[in-house]
């Protein structure tokens, strides 16, 4: 016999919520029963309220919950739940410390170890379990059990004598833990069976990050690193790190013609499902309008799509499209359209990573745009890794067939414009917007600076917005040196008129042949 034939199959453990539905994806769907596990961080990480979420979550299956608290009172306890709200009267919560205890008169305090024994501490819990027979416990916090062991030898054992009843009471047990301990004490850590770590940092400006990471998770194979997460009314919300490699791609569909023949004949037929293109340039030179008219082409075929908007204001966009022929009111109206405005101060990358998953799973959203990542990637200059996460978001959008649009905003006008992040070589296609000089006269134009997908045009083309839309007129062959802002003109090119233009010399035109008449 080979040892294949004798090994067995790998069956599974079974596994139970957390109550928080990004931590379980990021364990892969819970963490493993009758167990101790460590949640650790420093006080306004989320401890008590990713604690109170577990209970909570094993009462709606049928598994009651006992919260031991050492530190908090049970009127501070309902206080919190009430601001998510939670009702906590099905729980049991039992205060170590009662307010007995506490008297003055009273020669003993669970607060003070030179007076009270910490195996007393130890055997008041087991009583209550013993007592009350839960299924899931907290036990809330290990810090005053540290204060009252005195010696981390005596603590070491108590804590192995908790894990040890517990274990033969068949409960699922958290115990959390402020960091009070001394830098390098993983004594905790290597009696629990599992280890959550919770972190905040303060920024420069906007609200503080929350991060999570899964220290050590015996037999469970979780999603490592750091993943951003966020404590809102209804409780903490866990953003998993977004993994391409974890989601596979669909099938490609056909390219999407943007209905704007001279773009269309720049991009080589149109933009292709599945990458990503980016529109650069200054500011006011027309790209989010160019954005919103390749977006609307979707809208008009049946699609979905989503519009995150960092910059402008929501009323401002739906104003401004709707007055250049581009009226978007009726897709959000019906569904299609879902635009999101964003405080990117507020926001953290795992946060907008999940709502542009959410967007794509849930919405069905066959486009993608972001307005625009100046104001995404400068309101978080503290995370270095925005770039890698966003190579990741884009890989991501591009295995979904999703057609990406990003905008990024130059410094300057004409002549030297430069860029605080160059994101080129992430996108699949690149279109340049310029402003540039000619006749008296603030002109701008478009050119294709590369695509992976298509043949496009290696010309640089004139264009126009205006009160019927976006119009690209042809080839700006006679002039050199248009995308310096300078250019020099040799030949007789007509450029592109506007429509007040164009009919007030048709009126003219019209006006001379009467007279001549």
């Amino acid at each position: 016999m080979t040892s294949q034939d004798t090994a067995r199959p790998f069956t599974p453990a079974p596994r139970t919520t957390t109550g928080v539905d990004g931590l379980d994806a990021i364990l892969g769907g819970g963490i493993t029963p009758h167990r101790m596990y460590l949640v650790e961080g420093t006080p306004g990480t989320g401890k008590t309220t990713l604690a109170l979420q577990f209970l909570l979550a094993g009462e709606q299956v049928g598994e009651n919950g006992l919260y031991i608290t050492l530190s908090e009172t049970a009127p501070e306890l309902r206080a919190v739940a009430e601001t998510h709200g939670w009702s906590l009267d099905d729980l049991d919560l039992f205060e170590l410390v009662p307010e007995a205890g506490l008297d003055p008169e009273r020669e003993q305090t669970l607060l003070h170890p030179s007076d009270v024994e910490l195996g007393e501490t130890v055997r008041g819990v087991m009583e209550r379990v013993e007592a009350l027979k839960p299924r899931r416990v907290v036990l809330d916090s290990l810090s005053e059990l540290r204060l009252l062991a005195q010696n981390p030898l005596r603590y070491r054992r108590q804590i192995l004598a908790l894990k040890h009843f517990f274990a033969n009471k068949a409960c699922t047990v958290l115990v959390l833990d402020d960091r009070t301990s001394e830098p390098g004490d993983l004594q905790l850590h290597s009696i629990a069976h599992g280890v959550i770590s919770l972190d905040q940092s303060a920024t420069g400006f906007g609200a503080e990050r929350r991060r999570l990471r899964i220290v050590k998770m015996r037999g469970v194979q979780y999603s490592g690193g750091y993943h951003d997460m966020s404590i809102i009314t209804g409780g903490l919300c866990v953003y998993p790190r977004l993994i391409a490699a974890e989601h596979p791609g669909g099938a490609p569909s056909e390219v999407l013609a943007t209905t704007v023949t001279g773009l269309d004949a720049l991009l080589g037929g149109g933009l292709v499902p599945g990458t990503t293109t980016l529109l650069s340039g200054p500011a006011g030179v027309g790209k989010t309008t160019t954005a919103v008219r390749c977006m609307l082409s979707a809208l008009q075929k049946g699609q979905n799509a989503a519009f995150f908007l960092f910059d402008e204001r929501l009323p401002t966009l739906l104003l401004r499209s709707a007055a250049l022929g581009m009226d978007l009111a009726p897709f959000v109206q019906n569904g299609q359209l879902n635009i999101r405005q964003i405080d990117p101060a507020e926001l953290s990358p795992g946060e907008f990573a999940v709502a542009v998953r959410t967007a794509v799973e849930r919405d069905r959203a066959k486009v993608v745009v972001v307005d625009s990542l100046n104001a995404y990637l400068q309101a978080m200059p503290e995370d270095r890794h925005l770039t890698l996460q966003m190579h990741e978001l884009l890989s991501y959008l591009g295995q979904q067939d999703v057609l990406t649009i990003m905008i990024l905003g130059q410094h300057g006008l004409v002549g030297d414009i430069r860029s605080d992040v160059d994101l080129s070589y992430l996108a699949d296609t690149v279109l340049l917007l310029r402003f540039f000089e000619a006749s008296g006269e603030v002109r701008k134009a478009i050119s294709v600076i590369k695509t992976r997908t298509t043949d496009h045009e290696r010309t640089i083309r004139e264009f126009r917005v205006d009160s019927g839309g976006l119009t690209v007129g042809g080839p700006l062959r006679d002039f050199q040196g248009i995308l310096s802002g300078a250019p020099i003109y040799h030949g007789d090119a007509t450029l592109l008129e506007s429509r007040a233009e164009a009919a007030s010399h048709a009126l003219g035109q019209s006006a001379d042949g009467v007279r001549d008449g």
